[in-house]
């Protein structure tokens, strides 16, 4: 799954980027394995000793040989990353078709590294979508903060929230879906007992 500036600006933001972030379940396959799918695209890992960083780091610094354009890959381990991934959308990005983030899994990203690029994305994605579910927004950040022990991982979020709302522009709750009406049966007409649904696989 695409994350970063392609899955921003393939949301709607206009910016600039040089590189692609990106993520993949961890469990899928072993770093080496990602190594050589990478290589017979003609992407080589940057560095001297890729395994040993991507293995402590969980990210694999690879870069596209013909047009030296860098790529990070992310082993995702999370129960979030898991969601965020399961949850992408096939998005239209110049001449390709790839899987980005959904723009409320954006934004938990963007909030974790909490770089200044990073706070203006998310500012400029929650002014473009203001309906944003920003709770579960929070809720997942102040989790992967605690699962990594880190509290201060939950400032960036912090951060956006107050610059949206300095903007005069702050998220706007989602709206509720209206409660569905009842059809009337037809007076002397049969009901239709449901049956019912069977369990999904």
């Amino acid at each position: 799954m695409v994350i970063g500036g392609i899955a921003v600006i393939a949301h709607g933001v206009q910016r600039m980027t040089t590189d692609i972030d990106a993520v993949i379940e961890g469990g899928a396959a072993t770093v080496e394995q990602v190594i050589a799918a990478l290589r017979r695209h003609d992407i080589a890992p940057r560095i001297d000793d890729p395994v040993g960083f991507a293995t402590t780091n969980l990210v694999l610094l690879a870069r596209h040989r013909p047009t030296e354009v860098d790529l990070d890959l992310s082993f995702g381990w999370t129960a979030f990353e898991h969601g965020a991934i399961a949850a992408c959308a096939s998005t239209r990005y110049g001449r390709v078709v790839a899987p980005m983030a959904q723009v409320d899994d954006l934004l938990v990203f963007k909030a974790i590294a909490g770089r200044s690029r990073d706070i203006d994305d998310a500012v400029t994605l929650l002014t473009l979508y203001p309906f944003v579910d920003t709770r579960r927004v929070r809720q997942r950040v102040h989790e992967l903060a605690e699962l990594a022990d880190s509290p201060e991982l939950a400032q960036g979020l912090a951060r956006i929230l107050a610059a949206v709302a300095a903007s005069g522009s702050p998220p706007r709750p989602a709206p509720r879906a209206r409660p569905a009406t009842p059809k009337r049966r037809r007076s002397g007409a049969p009901s239709k007992a449901k049956r019912p649904s069977k369990p999904k696989r």
